[in-house]
């Protein structure tokens, strides 16, 4: 039974029989990484556990600036339950800075760098944040200036902190930790809120997730379990650690389990595979356009990357030709696609078993580390429908409260907003969003089934298929191409390598549009919305 529970300030979803269990199976504990940091700070403290470039950070030294962070907070007034924003590529600072947060029993509410003025002013209000972390500079956007424009119009006052880069008027990190105490730290719950982390609003407002200490280290717990990530293993992070994968390579796995994690701030696929070579990378998960460069990359410096024991992609519709062409390229590497959202996260592991290509790359992981029901139309459970989820590592809530009212059903499970049927029993197959599917003379048309198959052909790079409006049909299937070398397919050619794969007739395009790129959020997900908006007629205008 769901309830609601409110802790250091923060009201939160609490069904106290699924804690329980959570606890029995050893997922959920009764301490938060504050006390595990501070343990392999004094057992282990030259194990290494962050790289990033030249900087390298043992378990000594990032316990050490964390408190030194954390100090200066207390010292400035913070108390458990307050907010701190982070808006940072992935640098070693984010992790002695997302330290600090739990050693303070603070909220860490991470933002994407990408972000511009708007959506930063409404997380740092939505979040009640009192204190943002910024690049000076960053790939030559200037964050003190934007933070000149926004901080004047927030409610409430946020104290701006400047790393690596000249501060201006506002804090610089060195000065912060110059001004720091000696206090106590606090005791903190950890059934309470760790991280707000926000939904990429590619579909409306933006959504303010809650996880817990205990929702993070089920989660991490989990993963290492499946994933075969430990001591001795480096988890390469090049995704960012604004996003919820990101965030759990970098920031929980070396200090619960002893990766390293070996950052990357800017994506460059060249730089990449050297940084893996270098360091013995085991692991590395991202999108779709990730695993596509470091495929690519590998291949350009004729290296079949010995080291590299996991790829997990996710993300984004994740072609299956691709799964194939990696497993079958990398020395060792298991490359498996996973299906999770940031509420209920990896809610499909993958499948880890060597050599099972087919389900690696034809559907969307195993489920492992949560329960999931497929719900159709008429609302009964069976192998195909809507998926609904729970699990010990999901979100415990919605920062606005009204969001959850259509997000869970009556037993809690949470909405994952994807269409999919189950094979081979415990598999998934994601075949759209959905909001996402196109109603065609009453037949419903799942757009994902029809990319993961044009994605294949020849002269199609990248694409992504969209609904419009017809006023005979209802709607009409519009394919939206980044075409390969040059080529300009049309809806002839579409419709003779659809027949080639046995396609319905009725799911076939009946239109063809061509792009330089496909609008992506940083994820890789397409932003069908600005892509349909392009595609649509201007609204005419409205006379006085």
């Amino acid at each position: 039974m769901v309830e609601r529970r409110t802790l250091h300030g923060w009201s939160i979803r609490w069904d106290a029989a699924r804690a329980a269990d959570a606890r029995a199976r050893g997922l959920w504990i009764d301490e938060t990484i504050a006390e595990i940091a501070a343990r392999k700070a004094a057992d282990e403290p030259t194990a290494e556990l962050i790289v990033d470039g030249d900087r390298r950070l043992d378990a000594a030294t990032l316990h050490a600036e964390a408190g030194a962070v954390a100090q200066a907070m207390i010292a400035r007034g913070f108390v458990p339950g307050d907010t701190i924003s982070f808006m940072l590529p992935n640098w070693h600072e984010a992790a002695v800075i997302y330290l600090a947060a739990t050693l303070a029993g603070l909220v860490a509410q991470p933002i994407v760098p990408a972000l511009r003025d708007h959506e930063v002013s409404f997380q740092l209000q939505d979040s009640r944040s009192r204190m943002l972390f910024i690049p000076a500079d960053f790939r030559k956007f200037d964050y003190r200036e934007m933070m000149r424009r926004v901080r004047p119009g927030l409610a409430a006052p946020v104290e701006v902190v400047v790393l690596r880069g000249d501060a201006g008027e506002f804090t610089a990190y060195d000065t912060l930790l110059a001004h720091r105490g000696d206090a106590p730290l606090p005791t903190v719950d950890p059934d309470s809120v760790k991280m707000v982390m926000y939904t990429s609003g590619t579909t409306g407002r933006p959504k303010g997730v809650l996880h817990t200490h205990n929702s993070l280290h089920a989660l991490v717990t989990q993963l290492h379990q499946h994933w075969r990530a430990g001591t001795g293993d480096a988890f390469f992070v090049p995704s960012p650690i604004s996003h919820i994968g990101g965030s759990i390579y970098a920031f929980e796995f070396p200090l619960l389990f002893g990766t390293r994690a070996v950052l990357q701030d800017m994506w460059e696929p060249d730089a990449a595979v050297d940084i893996m070579l270098r360091e013995r990378c085991t692991h590395m998960a991202g999108a779709t356009p990730f695993l596509e460069a470091t495929l690519a990359a590998a291949r350009a410096r004729g290296t079949d990357m010995p080291d590299l024991s996991v790829f997990i992609c996710g993300g984004a519709s994740v072609p299956p030709v691709l799964i194939r062409e990696a497993n079958g390229y990398f020395a060792k590497a298991v490359v498996s696609r996973v299906f999770g959202s940031t509420e209920v996260p990896v809610t499909t592991v993958g499948s880890m078993t060597p050599g099972d290509i087919e389900h690696a790359a034809e559907t969307d992981g195993r489920i492992g580390i949560a329960e999931v029901r497929l719900v159709d139309g008429e609302g009964m459970v069976g192998d195909e429908g809507e998926v609904r989820a729970m699990g010990p590592q999901m979100l415990a809530g919605y920062l606005a409260v009204e969001q959850e009212e259509d997000a869970f059903d009556a037993e809690g499970y949470f909405r994952m907003g994807d269409l999919a049927r189950r094979v081979d029993g415990d598999y998934l197959v994601i075949t759209g969003r959905a909001k996402d599917i196109i109603i065609r003379n009453g037949e419903n048309i799942a757009p994902k089934e029809i990319e993961d198959l044009l994605v294949q052909h020849p002269d199609i790079a990248d694409v992504t298929i969209v609904g419009l409006p017809d006023a005979k049909t209802g709607e009409r299937c519009c394919a939206v191409i980044v075409p390969r070398n040059g080529a300009r397919p049309d809806v002839a050619a579409l419709k003779i390598f659809l027949d080639g794969h046995k396609l319905a007739r009725f799911k076939i395009p009946e239109q063809v549009a061509l792009a330089d790129a496909l609008p992506r959020n940083a994820a890789g997900k397409v932003m069908k919305h600005i892509v349909r908006a392009g595609l649509l007629p201007p609204a005419p205008e409205q006379k006085a």
